[in-house]
């Protein structure tokens, strides 16, 4: 895959606009150039690949309006990522925005062990004018195996958009999630997540980590387990996972956070089986919106649970019923 300044001209030149006059240099580009994030920007700047009327500048000197500002965007190496035939279930499209419901067990990015066989091979292979945007237009990732709605963003335009709502906490994104035990009532976890110091593979809630905070409701409760919709506020690495686990409400099938499952008193053979053998962690990314990126008006995408979620939960209201199933 190409990076994004392979498919830009390598110099851009354009005029301070007189409104701007006592800015500081790194904000007016940033107005007037709002395909780039600011931090880019200024990484430009510092490199000194950003020229004010023939000079080179800093991020922080003012602009009185008017002057000539010339940007040499230069190529930068990137992991190749080649575009594949795989199936997408997309939900929604347009000029600007794709919308795709991903199934578990599809890797979201090529990292070392899935070079290849991911979500962003297959949006690679669905429109390659991808390769212009950062990560194919990924701006939010699921867990492997968690299913459900990405958003993906088609220009440069929509990608900062993206960005600019995710880091603004504006990105709306709501999750179904399968627990183990019985909360006794919904809440908000604030609690910061980062490596964990005893196994780097996996992340924990630990003092000096990144703030996260996850709001959670219940929405059906059964003998041993429990349904949950739950909200992002932040989006670190296995949110969900880590702040569930964190108040002992493990998701069920999260092999790295759950540990054994749990069973109810007098559960038959088939839910005993069905809750032993679910093959991933039964979390579902059920609800998305945002704002266009064009239009600014309000968009919002739902789907309904997998099918293999709706099995579980289907046993689990039979045990409710009879007692055994």
């Amino acid at each position: 895959m190409k990076d994004v300044d392979q498919a830009v001209p390598a110099e851009h030149c354009l005029r301070i606009d007189p409104a701007l006059a006592g800015r500081r240099l790194d904000q007016a580009l940033a107005e007037l150039l709002p395909a780039y994030s600011r931090s880019r920007l200024q990484r430009l700047l510092d490199q000194g690949l950003v020229l004010v009327d023939g000079r080179s500048r800093r991020r922080r000197d003012k602009v009185r309006g008017g002057e000539e500002v010339c940007l040499r965007l230069m190529p930068e190496p990137c992991n190749p990522c080649v575009a594949q035939p795989i199936a997408l279930d997309i939900l929604f499209e347009d000029d600007q925005l794709l919308v795709v419901n991903k199934p578990a067990g599809l890797v979201v990015h090529p990292a070392a062990g899935n070079r290849d066989g991911t979500l962003q091979n297959a949006l690679l292979h669905h429109l390659p004018q991808l390769e212009s945007v950062p990560r194919a237009g990924i701006v939010h990732r699921l867990d492997k195996d968690t299913s459900g709605l990405l958003v993906v963003a088609k220009t440069l335009l929509a990608h900062k958009f993206l960005v600019d709502q995710l880091q603004g906490h504006s990105l709306y994104r709501e999750y179904r999630a399968l627990v183990q035990g019985v909360p006794v009532a919904g809440g908000t976890i604030d609690a910061p997540i980062g490596r964990d110091p005893f196994h780097r593979t996996r992340m924990a809630v630990v003092a000096g980590g990144r703030p996260a905070v996850t709001h959670y409701r219940v929405r059906e409760r059964f003998d041993a387990h429990t349904l949950l919709s739950v909200r992002l506020r932040t989006g670190r690495t296995h949110q969900i996972r880590v702040h569930m686990i964190h108040i002992r409400h493990p998701l069920v099938g999260d092999r790295t956070y759950g540990g054994r499952p749990r069973l109810p008193r007098g559960a038959g053979v088939r839910l005993i089986e069905a809750l032993q053998g679910f093959p991933r962690q039964a979390l579902h990314a059920t609800a998305l919106g945002c704002d266009h990126p064009a239009t600014g008006a309000a968009m919002h995408w739902e789907i309904s649970l997998p099918e293999d979620m709706r099995e579980l939960l289907s046993l689990l209201r039979g045990q409710n019923r009879s007692g055994a199933c």
